[in-house]
């Protein structure tokens, strides 16, 4: 299962669809195929897996990363195909929270195939996440990024913020801004910075229209017709409320899985405060500047405000130090209300 979870991985974007990696092992447990799906239109992790193993798929077991689809959409369903192959038994880590897929389980059943489920589950969540958030909880998943000098400052006191880190940061972001469909930031970072909110390849140079996520800029503050955001090497989309429950549920009505929010400390704020991000990765610069504005906004007043985190990574990239973690339930109830910025 962790192979299949490791085929997953090492697929950069597969929305909106899933992320799933799926291993062939024959009746003494060798492995015959590693699949991978690789996104919208291209074969679903087993049909993958299947074709690579031909007729030696017969009597195998399936190990699964997701539940096989049940459904037909761009391609067939997974499960008529395993059952096809003669697939003795099928291993999978999590149920499809997608009502459209879900139920595989029973129909393989029903073929006369074992199945087991639940195989390093909690790890499969983690990886299905930014995809299946929208079905565990009817909104977005939401990354929040952010680059600091080590006193946590993200500006000087004059409002210049350009650059904190440096280039090999900059450079890693965009793999990270590759894995989602959609980059947010609030008017008041437009304004500051007119950045372009799109990914750009290892010479700075932004990808085609079509490998670009959506950019989502947010507020009731007007954006000038000339700024970069409007070009046109990215869809853009104006949501103007202050509300972020409101933002959520206009990205879930243009099918947006997984939001990088990057941009402004009052709208970062407005999100931690309602309890919104999921997942945070902060790039610390190996400098200080004693004062300045700060990464976030936040409502914290005393100490029994803290907010828990866990980090589930620590590592250099170049100079800077990058920090992912993910945040633990606001405190206090007045942090979940989510009042806007």
């Amino acid at each position: 299962m962790r192979r299949a979870l490791d085929a997953a991985r090492a697929v950069p974007r597969t929305l909106p669809n899933p992320p799933v990696g799926c291993v062939l092992l024959d009746p003494d447990g060798r492995a015959l195929a590693v699949g991978a799906h690789r996104g919208p239109g291209t074969p679903h992790a087993e049909v993958d897996a299947l074709q690579q193993a031909g007729a030696a798929a017969r009597g195998a077991t399936a190990v699964v990363t997701l539940e096989p689809c049940d459904h037909t959409g761009r391609t067939g369903p997974c499960t008529q195909a395993l059952i096809a192959a003669g697939v003795a038994e099928v291993v999978y880590a999590v149920e499809d929270p997608n009502p459209v897929g879900a139920g595989g389980a029973r129909t393989l059943l029903d073929a006369g195939i074992t199945v087991t489920t639940g195989v390093l589950a909690d790890e499969a969540k983690e990886l299905l996440a930014p995809w299946a958030t929208r079905y565990w909880h009817n909104r977005p998943f939401v990354t929040w990024k952010y680059a600091a000098t080590l006193d946590g400052l993200s500006a000087a006191p004059d409002g210049t913020s350009k650059w904190i880190t440096g280039p090999e940061a900059r450079r890693d972001v965009q793999h990270f801004r590759a894995e989602c469909d959609a980059i947010m930031a609030g008017t008041g970072a437009v304004l500051a910075d007119d950045p372009r909110l799109t990914v750009r390849d290892a010479d700075d140079m932004p990808l085609p229209y079509a490998q670009q996520p959506m950019r989502i800029v947010v507020g009731e503050t007007t954006i000038p017709n000339y700024y970069r955001v409007f070009d046109r090497v990215a869809p853009t989309l104006l949501i103007q409320t202050r509300e972020p429950h409101e933002v959520l549920a206009k990205l879930m009505e243009n099918d947006i899985h997984h939001v990088w929010l990057e941009g402004g400390p009052r709208l970062a704020g407005a999100f931690w405060n309602a309890g919104l991000i999921d997942r945070f990765i902060g790039y610390l610069a190996p400098a200080m500047l004693g004062s300045g504005r700060a990464a976030l906004e936040g409502e914290a007043t005393t100490l029994a405000d803290l907010r828990p985190i866990t980090i589930t990574d620590v590592r250099r990239i170049g100079p800077d130090i990058r920090i992912v973690g993910t945040p633990g339930p606001p405190p206090r109830e007045a942090m979940g209300k989510g009042e806007g910025y």
